[in-house]
């Protein structure tokens, strides 16, 4: 109780309440504009958090994101243009409604979905994660290795499409992550001769470059036509919704449940939740024929399973320290900045503020329906914005935030390398995220196998001695042997 009571004055402050709130003004606009990804926005406030106590600055994290992932909603329902990948399951269905005339219903609809998901997930974070992390102080160095194959192996499985192109990209994240001395023998590897790199290279600037810069670039060279507006005004958004909300519990307790589901697994993230949730709607609807052509139901199931999926993807990120999307990725990098080491561990040393969390996630889902009301009716100004005006804007917060961490012009130049990687990366269908995860749970898979071979005198069964450990090895091994036992199944019915 006194933990709890604790948590409720920091998170209720009036600076912590008032960052929230600039936090998801900020979130709003961002997920608004087509192509400025939830991710982005979160890169581009980490530079703001560094003169931030720990609570206002997760908090601000937990703002912006629960705002942009329900924003990118707002272009691809009045353009057919989604602002954030987690938006693109259901654009279409969406943009159809309008078509129909119904603006104003399908942004309410997507509106209350997404807090209520957000709610639901919400709740699962707060119960889930403090019962794991008591199971999780029983690790070792062996079921740490197993978790770090497990989240690596789903980075490279879910990326959206080639399976291959994932795990190259995978296998590039690895690579970075090698750079800089051995962490058991302490010999340089991949450094040339250059001093900063001895420290290996910091992520966050990595993740401003991959995330942030890339969009710029993306921006610089393409030559497509500057966006219409639409004209069209947008009334009452709550006319009607009750009904379709009560007609539709199911589709919305379902995708509640597939966006938390689906969030916990490392690498996968809201836009692949909302994809498999609006994909089982259509399967289990009465109504099936209907959807793509502006049925509310899939949108429904959909834009819950979106802003569900946050919560859930801090559960692995809080308890184990592996990132569950490349959000709470960069959250990991702000935790160790603050001192808060992911892990079971910082339920024991730090409960009060891991609680401050869960409550700001509570307070940023019910924030989002005023805020979500206002952008909504300030639509057409938020789409008007000048992206020639933008974009230098954000190359500036890209080089600031990168010089920032370490107050050296070498970060920045990690920052523009990587920013043009991932352009090329994307431009040729390699998925980002897995190299990210990649980077971040790196060291992690590295030191915990060099570790558990030094404990057992590099004899490789002892990873399968424990029962926990041993578990977690089939469920891996498991996993990576199903694409070649789907391929002996294919062969076979042939």
């Amino acid at each position: 109780m006194e933990t709890t009571a604790l948590a409720f004055g920091l998170i209720f402050d009036p600076y912590v309440l008032g960052v929230m709130l600039m936090a998801g003004m900020f979130g709003m606009f961002m997920g608004a504009i087509p192509g400025l990804s939830a991710t982005m926005a979160t890169a581009l406030l980490v530079p703001v958090t560094f003169f931030m106590d720990p609570v206002p600055a997760l908090a601000a994290i937990v703002s912006v994101t629960a705002m942009a992932i329900f924003a990118g909603d707002i272009p691809g329902a009045l353009l057919r243009m989604p602002g954030t990948p987690a938006s693109a399951a259901y654009t279409d269905e969406a943009f159809a409604m309008t078509r129909k005339g119904k603006a104003e219903l399908v942004l309410g609809v997507s509106l209350t979905s997404a807090a209520l998901g957000g709610i639901f997930g919400s709740i699962v974070l707060a119960t889930s994660a403090p019962l794991l992390a008591e199971v999780a102080l029983k690790f070792s160095s062996f079921e740490y290795f197993w978790l770090a194959c497990i989240g690596l192996t789903c980075a490279a499985f879910v990326a959206g499409g080639s399976q291959v192109k994932g795990l190259v990209s995978l296998m590039m994240g690895l690579f970075i992550a090698t750079i800089g001395l051995d962490p058991i023998s302490g010999h340089p590897r991949f450094t040339f001769g250059v001093v900063e790199l001895m420290g290996g290279i910091n992520f966050i600037p990595v993740m401003i470059g991959m995330f942030a810069l890339a969009e710029v670039i993306r921006f610089v060279v393409s030559l497509a036509p500057p966006v219409q507006i639409p004209q069209q005004s947008i009334g009452n958004i709550f006319s009607g919704l009750g009904s379709i909300l009560r007609r539709n519990k199911m589709p919305l307790l379902r995708g509640s449940v597939i966006g938390t589901a689906v969030g916990a697994l490392p690498g996968a993230g809201s836009d692949i939740a909302a994809w498999i949730a609006y994909a089982t709607a259509k399967k289990f609807s009465r109504t099936p024929e209907k959807f793509g052509a502006g049925h509310p139901e899939g949108i429904v199931s959909a834009g819950a399973a979106n802003n569900a999926g946050l919560g859930s993807a801090w559960v692995p990120t809080l308890v184990f320290g592996i990132p569950g999307d490349s959000i709470t990725a960069i959250v990991i990098g702000v935790l160790y900045m603050k001192g808060m080491n992911p892990g079971p561990t910082v339920f024991l040393f730090h409960p009060e503020l891991i609680y401050a969390v869960f409550l700001s996630f509570f307070i940023a889902n019910l924030m989002l329906l005023p805020l979500g009301f206002v952008a909504i009716k300030t639509s057409r100004r938020m789409l008007s914005a000048p992206r020639e005006v933008l974009m230098p804007i954000i190359l500036l917060f890209c080089i600031v935030g990168a010089f920032a961490i370490n107050n050296t012009v070498f970060d920045v130049g990690v920052m523009m390398a990587l920013g043009l990687l991932a352009y090329l990366m994307e431009e040729n269908g390699f998925p980002i995220a897995p190299a990210i995860l990649g980077l971040v749970l790196g060291p992690l898979l590295e030191e915990s196998f060099m570790t558990s071979m030094i404990k057992a005198d590099g004899a490789l069964l002892a990873f399968f001695e424990r029962p926990i450990s041993a578990g977690l090895g089939i469920v891996t091994l498991l996993i990576w042997a199903s694409p070649l036992l789907g391929m002996l199944r294919r062969k076979r019915a042939r």
